[in-house]
Protein backbone atom coordinates (compact mmCIF):
# COMPACT_ATOMS: atom_id res chain seq x y z
CA UNK A 1 0.00 0.00 0.00
CA UNK A 2 3.01 2.27 0.91
CA UNK A 3 4.66 1.77 -2.39
CA UNK A 4 0.68 2.34 -4.32
CA UNK A 5 0.51 5.44 -2.37
CA UNK A 6 4.24 7.03 -3.60
CA UNK A 7 3.28 6.48 -7.08
CA UNK A 8 0.32 8.27 -7.66
CA UNK A 9 1.83 10.86 -5.36
CA UNK A 10 4.53 10.89 -8.33
CA UNK A 11 2.20 10.73 -10.88
CA UNK A 12 -0.05 13.73 -9.62
CA UNK A 13 3.04 15.84 -8.77
CA UNK A 14 4.07 15.02 -13.27
CA UNK A 15 0.30 15.75 -14.19
CA UNK A 16 0.75 18.88 -12.23
CA UNK A 17 4.17 19.72 -14.04
CA UNK A 18 2.60 19.22 -17.33
CA UNK A 19 -0.67 21.09 -16.56
CA UNK A 20 1.39 24.03 -15.83
CA UNK A 21 3.51 23.95 -18.31
CA UNK A 22 0.57 23.90 -20.51
CA UNK A 23 -0.71 26.80 -19.39
CA UNK A 24 1.80 28.96 -18.44
CA UNK A 25 1.64 31.77 -21.47
CA UNK A 26 5.59 32.04 -23.07
CA UNK A 27 7.24 34.96 -22.65
CA UNK A 28 6.51 37.69 -25.40
CA UNK A 29 9.32 40.00 -25.22
CA UNK A 30 9.70 43.65 -27.09
CA UNK A 31 12.92 44.44 -27.19
CA UNK A 32 13.11 48.90 -25.67
CA UNK A 33 16.99 48.95 -26.22
CA UNK A 34 19.22 47.04 -28.72
CA UNK A 35 22.57 48.28 -29.12
CA UNK A 36 25.29 47.64 -32.21
CA UNK A 37 27.12 44.35 -31.25
CA UNK A 38 28.63 41.51 -33.23
CA UNK A 39 27.29 38.00 -33.49
CA UNK A 40 27.28 35.72 -30.68
CA UNK A 41 29.98 32.85 -30.74
CA UNK A 42 30.83 30.56 -28.71
CA UNK A 43 33.88 29.73 -26.02
CA UNK A 44 33.79 26.73 -26.38
CA UNK A 45 35.04 23.99 -23.80
CA UNK A 46 37.16 26.72 -21.70
CA UNK A 47 36.22 28.83 -18.92
CA UNK A 48 36.93 32.50 -20.62
CA UNK A 49 33.51 33.43 -20.71
CA UNK A 50 35.71 36.59 -19.52
CA UNK A 51 37.49 37.03 -22.07
CA UNK A 52 34.77 36.15 -24.51
CA UNK A 53 32.26 38.66 -22.98
CA UNK A 54 34.92 41.86 -22.63
CA UNK A 55 36.12 41.37 -26.31
CA UNK A 56 32.65 41.21 -27.18
CA UNK A 57 32.25 44.84 -24.65
CA UNK A 58 35.13 46.35 -26.48
CA UNK A 59 33.58 45.62 -30.25
CA UNK A 60 31.14 46.96 -29.11
CA UNK A 61 32.89 50.36 -27.99
CA UNK A 62 35.27 50.40 -30.87
CA UNK A 63 31.85 50.18 -32.95
CA UNK A 64 30.68 53.39 -31.29
CA UNK A 65 33.74 54.97 -31.10
CA UNK A 66 35.30 54.68 -34.60
CA UNK A 67 32.33 53.24 -36.48
CA UNK A 68 34.63 50.30 -37.18
CA UNK A 69 33.34 46.84 -37.32
CA UNK A 70 36.35 44.52 -35.58
CA UNK A 71 36.27 40.96 -34.65
CA UNK A 72 38.44 40.83 -31.74
CA UNK A 73 41.15 37.93 -30.70
CA UNK A 74 39.54 36.38 -27.71
CA UNK A 75 42.27 34.14 -27.11
CA UNK A 76 45.03 37.01 -27.36
CA UNK A 77 43.87 38.56 -24.23
CA UNK A 78 43.37 34.54 -22.39
CA UNK A 79 47.59 33.77 -23.72
CA UNK A 80 48.58 37.11 -22.40
CA UNK A 81 46.81 36.28 -19.08
CA UNK A 82 48.00 32.53 -18.29
CA UNK A 83 51.52 33.84 -17.09
CA UNK A 84 50.18 36.68 -14.72
CA UNK A 85 48.06 34.17 -13.24
CA UNK A 86 50.95 31.31 -13.09
CA UNK A 87 53.34 33.83 -11.34
CA UNK A 88 50.58 34.75 -9.17
CA UNK A 89 49.91 31.46 -7.95
CA UNK A 90 53.59 30.00 -8.20
CA UNK A 91 54.74 33.40 -5.83
CA UNK A 92 51.90 32.56 -3.76
CA UNK A 93 53.61 29.04 -3.41
CA UNK A 94 49.60 27.47 -4.22
CA UNK A 95 47.86 29.33 -1.47
CA UNK A 96 45.83 31.16 -4.66
CA UNK A 97 43.33 30.04 -7.37
CA UNK A 98 44.81 29.00 -10.60
CA UNK A 99 41.80 28.30 -12.80
CA UNK A 100 40.36 28.95 -16.30
CA UNK A 101 38.40 31.77 -14.80
CA UNK A 102 39.04 36.12 -14.86
CA UNK A 103 37.05 38.90 -14.30
CA UNK A 104 36.36 42.32 -16.79
CA UNK A 105 39.02 43.95 -15.43
CA UNK A 106 41.54 41.42 -16.76
CA UNK A 107 41.14 42.11 -20.35
CA UNK A 108 41.31 45.46 -19.69
CA UNK A 109 44.81 44.93 -17.84
CA UNK A 110 45.62 42.96 -20.72
CA UNK A 111 45.21 46.41 -23.36
CA UNK A 112 47.04 48.50 -21.23
CA UNK A 113 50.07 46.20 -21.15
CA UNK A 114 50.00 43.67 -24.20
CA UNK A 115 47.26 45.51 -26.64
CA UNK A 116 44.65 44.14 -28.92
CA UNK A 117 44.39 42.28 -32.28
CA UNK A 118 42.26 41.21 -34.48
CA UNK A 119 40.94 37.21 -34.28
CA UNK A 120 42.02 36.94 -37.71
CA UNK A 121 45.72 37.30 -36.67
CA UNK A 122 45.90 35.49 -33.34
CA UNK A 123 43.22 32.70 -33.23
CA UNK A 124 44.54 30.78 -30.31
CA UNK A 125 43.57 27.24 -32.32
CA UNK A 126 45.83 24.85 -34.26
CA UNK A 127 45.30 24.89 -37.76
CA UNK A 128 43.89 21.58 -37.40
CA UNK A 129 41.37 22.89 -34.85
CA UNK A 130 38.27 24.94 -35.50
CA UNK A 131 36.48 25.05 -31.49
CA UNK A 132 38.34 25.87 -27.87
CA UNK A 133 39.10 23.49 -25.79
CA UNK A 134 41.50 23.92 -22.77
CA UNK A 135 40.65 20.63 -20.30
CA UNK A 136 44.14 19.62 -21.34
CA UNK A 137 46.18 22.63 -22.09
CA UNK A 138 44.88 23.55 -18.42
CA UNK A 139 45.47 19.94 -16.60
CA UNK A 140 49.25 20.30 -18.02
CA UNK A 141 49.70 23.47 -16.64
CA UNK A 142 48.37 22.83 -13.30
CA UNK A 143 50.81 19.84 -12.55
CA UNK A 144 53.82 21.53 -14.01
CA UNK A 145 52.93 24.86 -11.57
CA UNK A 146 52.54 22.58 -9.02
CA UNK A 147 55.60 20.60 -9.12
CA UNK A 148 57.48 23.48 -9.19
CA UNK A 149 55.54 24.53 -5.80
CA UNK A 150 56.54 21.00 -4.26
CA UNK A 151 60.07 22.28 -4.97
CA UNK A 152 61.61 18.88 -5.80
CA UNK A 153 65.19 20.73 -6.38
CA UNK A 154 64.95 22.30 -2.99
CA UNK A 155 65.42 25.63 -5.05
CA UNK A 156 62.84 27.13 -7.33
CA UNK A 157 64.18 26.85 -10.77
CA UNK A 158 64.28 29.64 -13.27
CA UNK A 159 63.14 27.65 -16.09
CA UNK A 160 59.73 27.38 -14.88
CA UNK A 161 58.54 30.36 -16.54
CA UNK A 162 60.04 29.51 -19.71
CA UNK A 163 58.28 25.95 -19.50
CA UNK A 164 54.77 27.61 -19.07
CA UNK A 165 55.40 29.74 -21.80
CA UNK A 166 56.40 27.32 -23.97
CA UNK A 167 52.95 24.98 -23.10
CA UNK A 168 51.28 28.02 -23.87
CA UNK A 169 52.76 28.28 -27.36
CA UNK A 170 52.20 24.45 -28.10
CA UNK A 171 48.16 25.22 -27.02
CA UNK A 172 47.57 28.62 -28.07
CA UNK A 173 50.16 29.66 -30.63
CA UNK A 174 52.89 32.51 -29.43
CA UNK A 175 52.45 36.04 -28.65
CA UNK A 176 52.08 38.82 -31.59
CA UNK A 177 54.91 41.57 -31.99
CA UNK A 178 53.61 42.72 -34.99
CA UNK A 179 50.68 41.72 -37.56
CA UNK A 180 48.99 43.22 -40.74
CA UNK A 181 45.78 44.55 -40.62
CA UNK A 182 43.94 45.93 -43.50
CA UNK A 183 47.47 46.37 -45.66
CA UNK A 184 48.92 48.02 -42.49
CA UNK A 185 51.34 46.78 -40.10
CA UNK A 186 50.61 47.14 -36.20
CA UNK A 187 52.08 46.27 -32.71
CA UNK A 188 49.50 45.54 -30.76
CA UNK A 189 49.35 48.27 -28.58
CA UNK A 190 49.32 50.32 -31.44
CA UNK A 191 45.92 48.84 -32.68
CA UNK A 192 44.67 49.35 -29.53
CA UNK A 193 45.69 52.98 -29.87
CA UNK A 194 44.21 53.04 -33.88
CA UNK A 195 41.27 51.37 -32.35
CA UNK A 196 40.84 54.31 -29.03
CA UNK A 197 40.56 52.02 -26.34
CA UNK A 198 42.01 53.53 -23.78
CA UNK A 199 42.39 51.38 -20.72
CA UNK A 200 41.85 54.01 -17.84
CA UNK A 201 38.11 55.26 -19.02
CA UNK A 202 36.88 51.69 -17.84
CA UNK A 203 35.55 51.17 -14.33
CA UNK A 204 34.35 48.14 -12.20
CA UNK A 205 30.94 48.84 -10.36
CA UNK A 206 29.40 46.48 -7.86
CA UNK A 207 27.39 46.97 -4.38
CA UNK A 208 27.65 45.29 -1.07
CA UNK A 209 27.27 46.38 2.44
CA UNK A 210 30.38 44.68 3.66
CA UNK A 211 33.17 47.56 2.21
CA UNK A 212 31.52 51.87 2.28
CA UNK A 213 29.33 52.98 -0.31
CA UNK A 214 31.33 55.61 -2.97
CA UNK A 215 34.89 53.75 -2.26
CA UNK A 216 36.78 51.66 -4.25
CA UNK A 217 36.98 48.18 -2.75
CA UNK A 218 39.30 44.94 -3.68
CA UNK A 219 35.90 42.23 -4.07
CA UNK A 220 37.20 38.90 -2.51
CA UNK A 221 36.00 36.47 -5.44
CA UNK A 222 37.87 33.44 -6.64
CA UNK A 223 38.11 34.51 -10.05
CA UNK A 224 39.96 38.07 -8.79
CA UNK A 225 43.49 36.24 -8.66
CA UNK A 226 44.55 39.94 -9.89
CA UNK A 227 43.06 41.74 -7.33
CA UNK A 228 40.87 44.29 -8.85
CA UNK A 229 38.91 46.98 -7.30
CA UNK A 230 35.52 48.10 -7.78
CA UNK A 231 33.96 51.49 -6.83
CA UNK A 232 31.19 50.38 -4.76
CA UNK A 233 27.41 51.90 -5.04
CA UNK A 234 24.09 51.52 -3.51
CA UNK A 235 22.04 48.76 -5.06
CA UNK A 236 19.39 51.22 -6.90
CA UNK A 237 22.75 53.30 -7.94
CA UNK A 238 24.20 50.18 -9.30
CA UNK A 239 20.81 49.83 -11.50
CA UNK A 240 20.71 53.08 -12.21
CA UNK A 241 24.24 52.91 -14.31
CA UNK A 242 22.86 50.13 -15.82
CA UNK A 243 20.31 51.92 -16.87
CA UNK A 244 22.20 55.38 -17.89
CA UNK A 245 24.98 53.94 -19.78
CA UNK A 246 22.02 51.58 -22.05
CA UNK A 247 20.51 54.58 -22.90
CA UNK A 248 23.02 56.67 -23.79
CA UNK A 249 24.36 54.25 -26.25
CA UNK A 250 26.96 52.01 -23.90
CA UNK A 251 27.20 48.55 -23.49
CA UNK A 252 28.44 47.27 -20.53
CA UNK A 253 30.06 43.96 -19.23
CA UNK A 254 28.23 41.83 -16.88
CA UNK A 255 29.72 39.16 -13.89
CA UNK A 256 26.97 36.78 -12.65
CA UNK A 257 25.61 34.05 -10.69
CA UNK A 258 24.06 31.50 -13.59
CA UNK A 259 23.71 28.32 -10.91
CA UNK A 260 19.89 29.36 -10.56
CA UNK A 261 17.23 27.06 -11.42
CA UNK A 262 15.42 30.24 -12.45
CA UNK A 263 18.23 31.05 -15.46
CA UNK A 264 18.27 29.31 -18.38
CA UNK A 265 20.27 29.60 -21.59
CA UNK A 266 17.52 27.05 -23.62
CA UNK A 267 14.28 28.98 -22.47
CA UNK A 268 16.41 31.97 -22.65
CA UNK A 269 15.66 33.64 -19.74
CA UNK A 270 16.52 34.70 -15.85
CA UNK A 271 13.94 35.51 -13.19
CA UNK A 272 13.76 35.14 -9.53
CA UNK A 273 10.26 34.04 -8.92
CA UNK A 274 8.05 34.57 -5.75
CA UNK A 275 8.24 31.10 -4.33
CA UNK A 276 11.40 29.39 -4.67
CA UNK A 277 9.44 26.21 -5.62
CA UNK A 278 8.57 27.46 -8.93
CA UNK A 279 11.94 27.99 -10.07
CA UNK A 280 11.70 25.53 -12.99
CA UNK A 281 8.81 26.50 -14.04
CA UNK A 282 9.82 30.18 -13.50
CA UNK A 283 10.99 29.86 -17.19
CA UNK A 284 8.37 29.04 -18.96
CA UNK A 285 6.25 31.88 -18.52
CA UNK A 286 5.93 35.14 -16.57
CA UNK A 287 5.06 35.36 -12.54
CA UNK A 288 5.01 37.26 -9.71
CA UNK A 289 8.89 38.09 -8.84
CA UNK A 290 10.74 38.97 -5.71
CA UNK A 291 11.20 42.20 -4.74
CA UNK A 292 15.26 42.03 -4.22
CA UNK A 293 16.92 45.03 -1.38
CA UNK A 294 20.24 45.59 -0.70
CA UNK A 295 19.90 43.23 2.79
CA UNK A 296 18.76 40.49 0.70
CA UNK A 297 21.46 40.56 -1.88
CA UNK A 298 23.92 41.06 0.82
CA UNK A 299 22.74 37.88 2.61
CA UNK A 300 22.71 36.05 -0.68
CA UNK A 301 26.33 36.97 -1.58
CA UNK A 302 27.52 35.93 2.08
CA UNK A 303 25.62 32.41 2.34
CA UNK A 304 26.98 31.58 -1.48
CA UNK A 305 23.40 31.53 -2.54
CA UNK A 306 25.27 33.82 -5.56
CA UNK A 307 28.03 33.39 -6.69
CA UNK A 308 31.14 34.55 -9.89
CA UNK A 309 29.78 32.20 -11.88
CA UNK A 310 30.03 33.60 -15.53
CA UNK A 311 30.59 36.89 -17.49
CA UNK A 312 28.59 38.26 -20.45
CA UNK A 313 27.63 41.06 -22.29
CA UNK A 314 24.56 43.73 -21.47
CA UNK A 315 23.37 44.96 -24.81
CA UNK A 316 20.11 46.13 -24.15
CA UNK A 317 16.63 46.52 -22.39
CA UNK A 318 13.50 44.89 -23.35
CA UNK A 319 9.53 44.01 -21.63
CA UNK A 320 7.96 41.09 -21.36
CA UNK A 321 3.57 41.02 -22.11
CA UNK A 322 3.17 41.97 -18.77
CA UNK A 323 5.48 45.37 -19.08
CA UNK A 324 8.17 43.71 -16.63
CA UNK A 325 11.70 45.12 -17.42
CA UNK A 326 14.77 42.57 -18.65
CA UNK A 327 17.96 43.27 -19.58
CA UNK A 328 18.98 41.70 -23.04
CA UNK A 329 22.50 39.99 -22.70
CA UNK A 330 24.59 38.37 -25.11
CA UNK A 331 26.22 35.03 -24.07
CA UNK A 332 29.17 33.20 -25.14
CA UNK A 333 27.69 29.77 -25.87
CA UNK A 334 26.63 29.70 -28.99
CA UNK A 335 23.63 29.92 -31.17
CA UNK A 336 22.43 25.91 -30.70
CA UNK A 337 18.98 25.99 -30.63
CA UNK A 338 18.96 23.22 -28.59
CA UNK A 339 20.88 24.91 -25.73
CA UNK A 340 20.19 28.49 -26.54
CA UNK A 341 17.12 30.14 -27.42
CA UNK A 342 16.88 33.89 -29.06
CA UNK A 343 20.34 33.59 -31.04
CA UNK A 344 22.38 32.81 -27.97
CA UNK A 345 21.00 35.75 -25.55
CA UNK A 346 19.23 35.94 -22.32
CA UNK A 347 16.28 38.25 -20.97
CA UNK A 348 17.15 38.79 -17.41
CA UNK A 349 14.41 40.24 -15.36
CA UNK A 350 15.21 43.72 -13.22
CA UNK A 351 14.85 41.33 -9.71
CA UNK A 352 17.61 38.81 -11.41
CA UNK A 353 19.98 41.77 -12.17
CA UNK A 354 19.33 43.29 -8.59
CA UNK A 355 20.18 40.01 -6.80
CA UNK A 356 22.79 37.94 -8.95
CA UNK A 357 25.14 40.62 -10.47
CA UNK A 358 27.85 40.68 -9.14
CA UNK A 359 29.33 43.29 -10.85
CA UNK A 360 29.52 45.45 -14.00
CA UNK A 361 32.28 46.98 -15.98
CA UNK A 362 31.37 49.96 -18.02
CA UNK A 363 32.90 53.11 -19.85
CA UNK A 364 32.97 55.89 -17.17
CA UNK A 365 31.29 58.22 -19.29
CA UNK A 366 28.02 55.85 -19.41
CA UNK A 367 27.63 56.45 -15.20
CA UNK A 368 24.97 59.38 -14.50
CA UNK A 369 26.83 62.14 -13.28
CA UNK A 370 25.68 62.10 -9.53
CA UNK A 371 27.05 59.28 -9.74
CA UNK A 372 30.48 59.60 -10.66
CA UNK A 373 31.21 62.56 -8.55
CA UNK A 374 30.27 60.79 -5.53
CA UNK A 375 33.08 57.92 -6.73
CA UNK A 376 35.03 60.84 -7.93
CA UNK A 377 35.71 60.05 -11.08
Amino acid sequence: MKNFTICIILVFAFAKAVLAQETTAPYIFTDLISLDVNPVISQGKTGTCWSFSTSSFLESEIKRITGKEIDLSEMYSVRATYPIKAENYVMRQGKAQFSEGGLAHDVIHSVDRFGLVPVDAYTGLAPTENKHDHAEMVAVLEAMLNTYIDNPGRKLSKKWKPAINAVLDTYLGTQLETFTFNNKSYTPKEFASAMRIEPSNYVSITSFTHAPFHESFILNIPDNFSNGSFYNVTLDEFIQSIDHALENGFTITLDCDVSELSFSSKQGVAVIPAQNKNAKLSVLGPEEEKVVKQQYRQDEFENYNTTDDHLMHITGKAKDQNGTIYYKVKNSWGTDVNRTAYNGYVYMSASYIRLKAISVLMHKDGLPTSISKKIKI
